[in-house]
């Protein structure tokens, strides 16, 4: 099968493949719900509304997809940030950013997370693996995905705050 298709269109359905799973699901569940009867019928339209949710959730995904073939590569566990780069590189806790910034106006242009403890990790918008990190993005509280994915096709030149953690938003040890 590999050598039916050119890298090229592989690529590209790799790349839709959440969307097309999802558009699939809406499909067999319009199907169960439109000729079905019974309890067919319900779990049809079901499915069409969760395939619909995931379909969305795809689309916002693939909309903050950076690119490719940049320096370094990103990783993401268990929360925390992981960036392997030829000259810099470092990891950083998701609970612990309380800054995240776009910088425009470095080659090639990147994010940049800030953490309380005045650590900054810079991670290249087009690091290999770096698709990851708008699941992680997302997980900050009150990331709002439209404005992550503007900053992500955003780059003028300068330094863009995305995010930043209220006061209110420091995580709790111990529920006190």
């Amino acid at each position: 099968m590999a050598e039916f298709l050119r890298p090229e269109a592989r690529q590209a359905l790799y790349r839709w493949r959440e969307v097309i799973a999802a558009s699939g699901g809406a499909s067999l569940g319009l199907w169960w719900g439109l000729t079905s009867i019974g309890i067919m019928t319900w779990i049809g339209w079901i499915l069409v509304l969760v395939s619909m949710a995931f379909g969305y959730a795809a689309v916002q995904r693939l909309r903050f997809h950076p690119g490719a073939g940049g320096p370094g590569v990103v990783q993401v566990a268990e929360r925390q940030i992981a960036y392997f780069g030829p000259l810099t590189g470092g990891v950083m806790a998701l609970d612990d950013v309380i800054g995240l910034e776009v910088a425009g106006d470095a080659v090639p242009p990147h994010w940049r997370l800030r953490s309380d403890a005045g650590e900054v990790l810079d991670i290249p918008l087009n690091a290999e693996g770096a698709e990851v990190l708008f699941d992680a993005f997302s997980s900050l509280p009150g990331m709002r995905t439209e404005r992550l994915i503007a900053a992500s096709r955003t780059h003028e030149g300068a330094t863009h705050l995305v995010w930043r953690r209220r006061p209110l938003d420091v995580p709790r040890i111990g529920g006190h």
